[in-house]
């Protein structure tokens, strides 16, 4: 590999040749080679996006020569436009503000500024990677600003609406399957009979409800430390600076950004992406009681519940032949584990915020970032390739509800608690049905016991 060797305040560092960072990127990539993990494309993009119109708002307040601020944007929309991702190579677990993913940004954007301006791919000159490009800016109020933005969009432009795929899906079989009869159940025992319908109803509410927590999140998320710089105080940054680039952000992504109310709360805590993490976390519970239920009704055939019929996608088995598995609803248990794990990890560095900075802020951008994706790829891939193929077992379900004891219930309010209890129970020591029993007890004319035991009673 050929070299070049940057300078910094440190001294010389050899760089790969064909970089467009420098000596500070390279510094960090010898000191973190810990996972190999770098902070996933929306951050960068973020980033990026903040780098762009910070330039633009530098010139229009005078701050910047104009050729330059153009410079910078055009390196920074290219950025955007994925051209230079493979230069963004600082490992996740590193300095705990982000100081090192910030200046990968800056330095890379400098470089290509100066190759724009004069042909040369320099690392400092005319366009400096701190001087100009991180003009009015500290890593403590960029990263920060960027963790919410990245969050905010992936929210809206990837989870929000595969949640709303999943809901749809879920919703059109709570529709489809009202009129099949099944058995409810409790403590995993036979309960009184209701609708599959109205079981797949309720697992469309909570994916609504999920929906509900994730707009409210952004609500939080739409607050930017940016104009705080080092720690709140707003130090070395123009006034307006700030509310200018956010209202451009606002403008180009269509999300309604603005400056923190209170830059120290902004910067000292991360409490919005805490928020975000445990809404993501809930949304994760829900995905698992659905999963294993949709496993519990499908299992079988022949000697499980079988009330439900999955999509076959592959064999389920090395060794058994003809065995298919539930593997999609096994997919989103797992993603929803990962993603439980990942807000420990949200919630514990929430809690890092010493003083006026918390000093965690790629680990909670790298966990939080990774379970909106997950989510979002597994919840339509959840309704596409599961719940849209399923189809009720109409005659198990039917048979099911026949043979339970449960359906003693519905003759308490005629015959009272106890005398139905022995009905169920000489149902029980038979094998014979609660109908059966009860038509040979004649505790009540035909048609009203099948009125009563039909639920039309």
């Amino acid at each position: 590999m050929k070299l070049r060797t940057e300078k910094d305040t440190m001294g010389s560092i050899d760089v790969p040749e064909n970089a467009y960072y420098g000596a500070q990127t390279q510094r960090a990539v010898k000191n973190f080679p810990v996972s190999g993990l770098t902070l996933p494309s929306p951050f960068i993009q973020a980033l990026a996006l903040i780098k762009k119109y910070a330039a633009l708002v530098n010139a229009d307040l005078q701050l910047l020569d104009s050729k330059k601020a153009r410079a910078i944007a055009q390196a920074a929309q290219e950025v955007l436009d994925e051209k230079f991702d493979d230069q963004f190579v600082v490992d996740v677990f590193q300095t705990g503000s982000g100081t090192s993913t910030h200046m990968n940004m800056n330095e890379v954007l400098s470089s290509r500024a100066n190759e724009i301006l004069t042909g040369q791919k320099a690392s400092k000159a005319p366009v400096h990677p701190n001087d100009h490009v991180n003009l009015g800016q500290s890593s403590n109020d960029v990263i920060s600003s960027a963790l919410h933005i990245a969050a905010s969009l992936s929210i809206k432009n990837d989870l929000l609406p595969s949640l709303e795929h999943l809901y749809q899906s879920l919703s059109e079989k709570s529709i489809r399957f009202d009129d099949v009869k099944k058995l409810g159940r409790t403590h995993l025992q036979d309960a009184v009979p209701m609708s599959l319908g109205q079981e797949f109803s309720g697992y469309a509410s909570q994916i609504a409800r999920g929906i509900n927590r994730m707009e409210t999140a952004r609500l939080g998320l739409a607050e930017l430390a940016l104009g705080g710089t080092a720690i709140g105080t707003g130090l070395n940054t123009d006034p307006d600076f700030a509310s200018r680039v956010i209202a451009l952000i606002s403008k180009e992504t269509g999300s309604p950004f603005q400056e923190a109310n209170n830059h120290f709360e902004a910067q000292a805590a991360q409490d919005a992406a805490v928020e975000t993490g445990g809404g993501l976390k809930t949304i994760a519970v829900s995905l698992v009681k659905i999963a294993n239920d949709i496993r519990w009704l499908s299992s079988g055939p022949r000697s499980g519940l079988g009330e439900i019929e999955i999509p076959s996608l592959q064999p389920g088995s090395s060794i058994m032949p003809g065995k298919i598995n539930p593997v999609i609803p096994e997919s989103v248990i797992q993603v929803a584990m990962q993603v439980m794990g990942n807000d420990t990890t949200i919630m514990l560095a929430g809690q890092s915020g010493n003083f006026e900075l918390n000093v965690t802020l790629p680990v909670i951008a790298y966990n939080l970032l990774q379970s909106i994706m997950l989510i979002s790829s597994v919840s339509r891939i959840f309704a596409e390739k599961c719940i849209d193929g399923i189809v009720a077992i109409r005659q198990k379900s039917a048979s099911n509800v026949e043979k339970s004891l449960a359906l003693a219930t519905s003759l308490v309010p005629h015959i009272g608690y106890d005398q139905a209890a022995t009905i169920a129970k000489k149902a029980h020591e038979t094998g014979k049905t609660i109908r059966e029993v009860a038509l040979e007890e004649k505790i009540l004319p035909k048609d009203a016991l099948d009125r009563l035991l039909s639920g039309s009673g």
